[in-house]
């Protein structure tokens, strides 16, 4: 892998909030989702992902995600 590669961000977006249904994707109120933040790479959006959901683990309807950004604004590229 070059260096180049190697130091090429792969952006993820941590957010959440809270669902209609726990067995669906549709939020309750896309004004009061929760922007986490986005980060620079896999391993730290986990990092932060774990957290939020292990902190709202009492609230059946409360979910968060992590959206590959990268995925989004490059697609044709493989990471």
């Amino acid at each position: 892998m070059s260096e180049a590669e190697a130091s090429k961000q792969l952006l993820h977006l941590v957010f959440g909030g809270e669902l209609e249904n726990p067995d669906g994707l549709t939020f309750r109120d896309l004004d009061d989702l929760d922007i986490v933040g986005i980060y620079p790479n896999y391993a730290e959006a986990y990092t932060a992902w774990k957290a939020k959901a292990q902190a709202t683990v009492d609230n059946a309807h409360m979910r968060y995600f992590i959206v590959h950004m990268h995925r989004l604004l490059d697609p044709d590229t493989a990471g």
